[in-house]
């Protein structure tokens, strides 16, 4: 029997074989397929888009099970505020960010170009630009393995954080406790976009922070901006082969932020709290863009940082996970070293530890 490989199915191209594998088209295809894991004590690895994962050389022991469901369905009325977009787990998230432009469906437009599906977003808070999906959430529906039953989550119940929502950190043996079925958004009808938070973003718009622009400018302006950074996946571009950007932005206290450098940025992140930017940290560590391309790197030339963004980790054509964790482990000890403060991995490692 040919086994399905984790590299076929991952943005990264890296990952073993899947002791099994399927693939859910419905939701109740998705909701049989995890008790049918469970039942039998396997091991589950949910996938959808593989945008977010790192998956071991040595693969998966259990049940791999690729969301594959597609559909959105529109709600207009009072109780949404403006309309109601329900997305199939599986539909693909920058289709979704498509149609809300193209019907005048404002708040998801500084969301364009991420790769991935719609499901994972909630999991992870996916977010760019200023933006993230906690602004526009209604409702996630979900399959609850421990309960054995569907619960649908409200915004205020998911603990979103910066990449972080209680989906993502409530677990069973390590694989999700909730998997995500469908997601709905409540998005404001009109064609001018949410007010621009980010300042490369309003530069490029032309307009001030806070301000709004046409919904769908600030999509092409943002996928034009992610495509320079190699952060749009493209066949013919190495660069985007990888899981986007591979470390979140640190999270400091004051105190710790006041010991930064002269010109690091510094971002308020909440009460006593501030961000700063993990690729000012990783440059000025001595990590340039396109670190580890050598021959004598320390991946051996087949996984480097992408030479238009030392935030992604990128698989040169014939890198492994463990390729990919080398150089990882290598720019955060750097990191470590030079400033004392410790990266911290976005995407899921699976069988791996940084």
């Amino acid at each position: 029997m040919t086994q399905t490989l984790l590299s076929s199915l991952t943005t990264s191209e890296v990952g073993g074989p899947a002791a099994r594998y399927e693939e859910a088209r419905t939701e109740a295809e998705i909701i049989d397929a995890v008790r049918t894991a469970d039942a039998a004590g396997e091991p589950l690895l949910i996938i959808a888009g593989g945008s977010n994962l790192v998956v071991s050389d040595d693969g998966y022991p259990g049940t791999v099970l690729k969301i594959a469901s597609e559909g959105l369905a529109v709600e207009t009325a009072d109780t949404c505020g403006g309309a109601c977009l329900t997305v199939q787990a599986g539909h693909v998230w920058d289709d979704v960010v498509d149609y809300a432009v193209r019907h005048a469906f404002s708040g998801l437009e500084a969301l364009s170009g991420i790769p991935g599906s719609t499901g994972a977003t909630p999991v992870q808070n996916v977010g760019a630009y200023g933006a993230d999906v906690s602004q526009t959430i209604w409702q996630v529906r979900t399959w609850d393995r421990q309960a054995g039953a569907v619960k649908t989550f409200v915004p205020g119940e998911l603990r979103f954080s910066y990449r972080d929502s209680l989906l993502k950190q409530t677990t069973v043996e390590g694989s999700p406790r909730y998997v995500v079925l469908s997601v709905s958004f409540q998005l404001p009808l009109g064609r001018t976009s949410a007010p621009v938070r980010y300042a490369e973003l309003a530069r490029a718009l032309g307009i001030e922070q806070g301000e709004r622009a046409s919904a769908l400018e600030v999509r092409r302006e943002v996928l034009r901006l992610r495509a320079s950074k190699g952060m749009v996946l493209d066949p013919a571009d190495r660069d985007t082969f990888s899981t986007g950007s591979f470390f979140t932005n640190p999270v400091l206290s004051e105190a710790d932020a006041a010991a930064l450098p002269e010109g690091a940025p510094r971002y308020p992140a909440g009460e006593g709290l501030v961000k700063t930017s993990a690729a000012w940290l990783i440059e000025r560590a001595g990590f340039p863009k396109g670190y580890g391309l050598a021959p004598d790197s320390v991946t051996g030339g087949r996984a480097s940082l992408s030479t238009k963004h030392t935030l992604a980790l990128t698989n040169r054509g014939d890198a492994s996970a463990k390729d990919l964790l080398a150089l990882a482990r290598d720019v955060r000890d750097g990191v470590r070293r030079e400033f004392g403060i410790e990266l911290h991995n976005e995407p899921l490692l699976i069988g791996l530890e940084l």
